[in-house]
Formats: structure tokens, C-alpha cells, sequence
């Protein structure tokens, strides 16, 4: 069931409050949706690059460069 808020009524500072409290619930619930097998091979791959010293690092504003306009 969808709890009902009118957002339209409520001010910025209420809806971070609101944000706030959600995610501080959810980070509290450990039954949350396990990680997909994808997200650990991905890891795995990325780690053994980082071993090998084939590991790529880029600073924030590089990645932002490289994003797609």
C-alpha cells in the first residue's frame, strides 16, 4: 500500500526531513533485496585489474568529461 503525502504541501526542508527519515529506515533493515551475482563478478573483475596493476582511476571531473552530453 502507497502512504499517502501530498508533496505539493510540503516545504524543501520537510522533504529532505522525509528523505532522511526514509533512508535512515532502510539503511536499518537488513532483509533488504540481496545484490545481484553480477554486482560480485563485477567487483572480482575490477579487483584482479587493481592486482595486476591494469586498474583505471579517474578523478571526478574526468569522469564527468567522459560522460555522454
Amino acid at each position: 500500500m502507497m502512504p499517502s503525502l501530498n508533496l505539493s504541501d510540503m516545504s524543501t526542508k520537510e522533504k529532505l526531513q522525509m528523505m532522511e527519515a526514509l533512508w535512515d529506515s532502510l539503511t536499518e533493515d537488513s532483509t533488504g533485496p540481496p545484490s545481484p551475482d553480477w554486482h560480485s563478478d563485477v567487483l572480482e573483475e575490477r579487483q584482479r585489474k587493481i592486482e595486476a596493476g591494469k586498474g583505471v582511476f579517474l578523478s571526478l571531473d574526468e569522469l564527468k568529461a567522459k560522460r555522454p552530453s
